[in-house]
């Protein structure tokens, strides 16, 4: 009897479009990506927009020579991930009435900026928990309201990203809970789009449709779609949405548990139970968004981290011409606590409030550049403990460990100064997909391998390496 336990997972980027074939113990049987990039806008070239035909091309491709390379009778599910926010209007036919304008569009600047003639910043913030971003899903939604209103008149639904993708595999137009919750439109109370907000904006609630929550089943797989991606017809479409979401479930973290992804921003987020969207966590930079799972909440919060490191390598290290990241740590590592003095700001990028206000204190004739870049990573795991304080409060828990993933997680340096500086244990794990992998558990569930996703993630063996503080 053939084990169906093979799930392709669709996970588009910002600058790469994969399809990867996953089974049920977290192993990758084939993978391949495209690289992904905007477009001028055809009607305002200074603007960016996402081709989702061109990207829908790039996911076929890599499907069918992913599928080329596994039983396909071994196919469970698919499903699709992508980044948050971003979006377009459909009407009843299917037809998508508006190019999606990206996350890295700057036309929306002036609308973040004006919100309060809208709504006033707190309130809205209060209702969604989502930080005021430029790049938010409400300001092209006024937009819209402003520049198109045709267009919302004649639309039907705002489909999200991932939705549109799954649009395209089973013919159903349908938003996932966990897109919702980046769009600065939700109630995080009620866990559903907020009437007070789409109100306040003149953007109709029911255009927004009603979400389903991931690991729902969407439809199955067209036989249009079955010509395009190889993927047999029949074959069921789960819902899961943000990337984000689910790379923290993928990640193994508990309720209460942070996870920190660490690259060139680090970001911080816990799942939660509780939450506080008041001046003080806006003020901290706290976003809070809905877990993939009900009941939950994902808090968070980044700061510019690996980017720095990055300027000092570049800027210190430049004569090092091979293992240069090993030279780094390994002078580092012989630069005392406190680095002789030497101190870092490592504020090298402009963030929520403020202005760049990168420095390095302290220097003397004698300074080196390992105490330098010591002092980045002393002042980058000192950062980490205030932004996992800044989460405690606003989820009213108490940290006792911390997942760490991504590039950053290989520093051995960095992550001792970082238990050391949070008081908690670090977790590094062994899975580096986290997001293909948190995706992949939901739909196991969904297609009765497991009875739920956290069943599905107990059979996964992350390989965890613990480094307490000293």
């Amino acid at each position: 009897m053939i084990n169906r336990d093979i799930i392709i997972v669709f996970d588009c980027g910002a600058t790469n479009v994969r399809a990867v074939a996953i089974d049920s113990k977290g192993i990758i049987h084939a993978s391949e990506s495209f690289s992904n990039n905007t477009r001028p806008d055809p009607l305002y070239p200074a603007y960016r927009i996402w081709d989702v035909n061109e990207i829908w091309d790039k996911m076929c491709q890599a499907s069918v020579k992913v599928l080329g390379r596994i039983q396909k009778e071994r196919i469970a599910g698919i499903t699709v991930t992508t980044f948050g926010v971003d979006g377009t209007l459909f009407d009843k036919s299917g037809k998508m009435l508006y190019p999606v304008i990206s996350w890295q569009c700057e036309r929306t600047n002036p609308i973040m900026s004006d919100i309060g003639k809208y709504i006033p910043l707190d309130e809205l913030y209060s209702e969604c928990g989502v930080l005021p971003f430029t790049f938010n899903t409400i300001n092209k939604l006024i937009w819209f309201f402003e520049h198109k209103p045709e267009l919302v008149e004649k639309s039907d639904i705002f489909l999200m990203m991932p939705s549109i993708f799954s649009y395209f595999l089973t013919g159903e137009m349908v938003n996932d809970m966990s897109m919702a919750g980046t769009t600065m439109t939700t109630t995080l109370s009620e866990r559903k789009f907020s009437e007070k907000i789409l109100k306040s904006i003149n953007f109709p609630s029911e255009k927004m449709g009603v979400p389903v929550e991931p690991g729902s089943i969407i439809g199955k797989i067209t036989r249009k779609a079955s010509a395009e991606t190889s993927i047999p017809e029949g074959i069921p479409v789960i819902a899961t949405g943000h990337d984000t979401q689910f790379a923290v479930f993928g990640s193994g973290a508990e309720i209460n548990q942070p996870v920190l992804s660490s690259g060139t921003w680090e970001i911080l987020m816990v799942r939660s139970k509780g939450f506080r969207t008041g001046k003080e966590q806006m003020n901290l930079g706290i976003t809070t968004e809905l877990d993939s799972r009900p009941g939950l909440y994902n808090i968070g919060n980044q700061w510019i981290a690996s980017g720095v490191l990055e300027w000092v390598k570049k800027n210190l290290y430049s004569d090092v011409k091979e293992n240069v990241y090993e030279t780094m740590i390994s002078g580092a590592e012989n630069v005392p606590p406190g680095c002789n003095g030497v101190k870092a700001v490592p504020k090298f990028y402009e963030e929520l409030h403020g202005k760049p206000g990168g420095q390095i204190l302290g220097l003397t004739m004698e300074s080196t550049r390992d105490e330098i870049y010591r002092a980045m990573l002393e002042a980058l795991a000192a950062r980490l403990a205030e932004g996992n304080k800044a989460l405690e409060e606003a989820g009213g828990f108490k940290t006792e460990s911390i997942i760490c993933v991504g590039g950053g997680s290989k520093n051995r340096l960095w992550n001792q100064l970082r238990a050391n500086a949070a008081g908690v244990p670090l977790k590094i794990i062994d899975q580096k997909e986290t997001t293909v992998l948190g995706a992949s558990l939901f739909v196991q569930a969904a297609c009765g391998n497991f009875s739920s996703p956290e069943e599905a993630r107990n059979s996964i063996d992350y390989n965890t390496q613990i480094i307490l503080p000293e």
